[in-house]
């Protein structure tokens, strides 16, 4: 009788944890389809214009939650397995979710339709910023322990920042690109940190910033077509 009450408990719990994971997929895999068909016609790449607040937050949200909640998904099981109960998990990703809406509407009130040196500037400085201590530190971060989904949305961000700015700066409402980050931020956090992968990863990104500045027109829908 007890080893059967054993093996109850921890069916339950395999199970919340299936469940908590399948529901951070999930959601993300809708977030995508609601994502890119939002961004549809929205793209002109550094001439990007962002229309209301309200339209572009609603884009930013479902944009953030399908490119980050993937990544996402082991801080939302040890923060199941740690409360024991998968309501945990709609509050844990609602927070997480508030810390990149913040964020992008610090992208609304800073953005503005630029031009290829402004985006190849940014782009150098993304891949500057792979480089330093504080990334570093941040990506460690996203890997600990964290509590709550307002504070690893804190750590996401601090390591992500670089990669995010750059999309703003090469085309914010860009399939392609979204694409691109979303894979680089989903390997960062699942992948751990190696510096014969990151470092070459980091000049690639600053070759990027400088081939914009030599052949703006070549780069995937960097300049919007005449």
């Amino acid at each position: 009788m007890a080893d059967y009450g054993f093996t109850t408990v921890a069916t339950a719990r395999t199970a919340t944890r299936a469940a908590a994971v399948a529901t951070t997929v999930g959601l993300a895999a809708a977030s995508w389809v609601v994502a890119v068909g939002q961004m549809r016609g929205m793209d002109m790449g550094v001439a990007t214009r962002l229309g209301s607040f309200v339209s572009f937050i609603a884009v930013w949200v479902a944009m953030m939650a399908a490119m980050m909640l993937p990544g996402a998904a082991p801080a939302v099981l040890r923060r199941t397995q740690a409360s024991g109960w998968l309501r945990a998990v709609p509050l844990f990703i609602g927070s997480y979710l508030v810390v990149w809406a913040l964020v992008g509407a610090a992208v609304y009130a800073l953005y503005r339709p630029h031009g290829s040196m402004a985006a190849s500037a940014v782009t150098v400085a993304a891949g500057l910023y792979e480089l330093t201590p504080l990334k570093r530190h941040f990506r460690r971060r996203c890997r600990d322990n964290v509590r709550s989904g307002f504070g690893f949305g804190l750590c996401c961000v601090g390591s992500s920042i670089g990669l995010m700015v750059m999309l703003v700066a090469l085309g914010v409402m860009s399939v392609t690109w979204m694409v691109v980050i979303a894979v680089l931020v989903l390997a960062q956090k699942l992948l751990p940190a190696k510096a014969a992968v990151d470092v070459p990863l980091a000049l690639a990104i600053i070759g990027l910033g400088i081939w914009i500045i030599l052949a703006p027109a070549s780069v995937p829908g960097l300049v919007p077509p005449m």
